[in-house]
């Protein structure tokens, strides 16, 4: 005789009604408990946002894995107080699988409260290779986190032991890489841009003719703000491969530009020339001892006679360089104009038949000229 029977109260499917009961109590109870953690975590975790980001970090995060958590604590509980009669082998399964992934969901939740606090950190140092590093770990331990999740999973669906799912994963690992060869690659080329450090995260760089700052890198792809406002994204494993100009990492901004004057300049008008572009540049600003301007008269071009003119600007500041450029070109001008030496544009002289003062001798074949 069961207690039902003893105490006349209803059985349902082979359970009092007290167990059932039970059940939805103790699911009402971790629901609610769920619901008031999520609200009292959210909201303490607000309150700390300004005076410990971390630690906020790590109560929203398990603010929002709460009421799941609670949900699978709760079930597990109340499934116990019943008579499963043949079916607990699937309800037991069912439930691990539950805890499991409530686990895993609370732990991938709670995995922002490293990245955050390696963000901190980084922003501490000068060196930017920590801003790369850290969005990588946290998203490296959160594929962590889904693949002990997806094993674990496995183990309690098939009953086996791990070693012999690691084994299955290890056979089916070789279809999934051949599957995945273009994710594979762009690991691996992410791995290759970290160790090398070809550029860090806000450099300026010219991938393809892709030219701006880096705004992030990623496990699969980095993201380059362009000058004129588009997001490039860029495959790691395509990146890897290609010639990265990082103009952030020059040490100055090179200039070299031709000033041409007409081929009827006479000599002592070059000499001056020459003396005066020489005096615009000498000691210059953002010039470096190891790197004084240079002047040549080069070429005797088509139209015109070229002074080839390179000058150095440190440091590699490129608005107080076009600055500088302005100042130069404007002082050219006024001391060419000043001096009456003129500048040279492509010209062409053209010579016509019957001119008197430019006679023209044409010869004939088989006669004489």
């Amino acid at each position: 005789m069961t207690a039902g029977e003893i105490f006349n109260t209803p059985i349902i499917a082979d359970n009092e009604l007290w167990r059932i009961a039970g059940l939805f109590v103790l699911l009402l109870a971790a629901m609610t408990a769920g619901k008031l953690l999520n609200y009292l975590l959210q909201k303490r975790g607000k309150e700390l946002e300004d005076s410990r980001p971390i630690l906020a970090c790590g109560m929203c995060g398990a603010a929002r894995a709460a009421t799941f958590l609670s949900f699978a604590i709760g079930l597990s509980a109340g499934v116990s107080l019943l008579r499963l009669h043949g079916a607990e082998s699937f309800v037991n399964t069912s439930i691990a699988v539950i805890v499991t992934l409530a686990v895993a969901t609370t732990l991938y939740f709670l995995v922002e409260m490293p990245g955050v606090w390696m963000v901190t950190r980084a922003t501490q140092t000068e060196s930017k290779m920590d801003d790369m590093l850290a969005p990588i770990v946290s998203k490296s331990l959160r594929a962590t986190i889904v693949v002990l999740a997806v094993v674990q999973i496995a183990q309690i669906l098939s009953g086996k032991e791990i070693t012999s799912i690691l084994a299955g994963l290890g056979i089916g690992g070789l279809a999934v890489a051949l599957a995945a060869q273009d994710t594979l690659k762009n690991f691996f080329g992410s791995v290759v841009l970290l160790a090398d450090k070809p550029f860090e995260i806000g450099d300026r760089i010219n991938v393809d003719g892709h030219d701006g700052p880096v705004e992030a890198v990623g496990l699969r792809s980095t993201k380059i703000r362009t000058l004129d406002g588009h997001l490039v994204t860029i495959p790691n494993g395509e990146l890897a491969n290609k010639s990265i100009w990082n103009i952030a990492k020059r040490p100055y901004i090179r200039r070299l530009f031709t000033i041409t004057v007409t081929y009827d300049t006479p000599p002592e008008k070059m000499h001056e020339a020459k003396a005066i572009l020489e005096d615009i540049l000498k000691d210059h600003e953002g010039m470096a001892p190891d790197f004084p301007p240079r002047v040549y008269f080069k070429d005797f071009n088509d139209a015109s006679l070229g002074f080839l003119c390179i000058y150095w600007y440190h440091p590699p500041a490129y608005w107080d360089f076009l600055s500088f450029t302005e100042h130069v070109n404007l002082q050219i001008l006024e001391r060419f104009n000043a001096a009456g030496i003129d500048f040279a544009f492509p010209t062409q002289t053209l010579h016509l038949a019957g001119d008197p003062k430019r006679p023209l001798e044409i010869g004939f074949p088989g006669k004489d000229a």
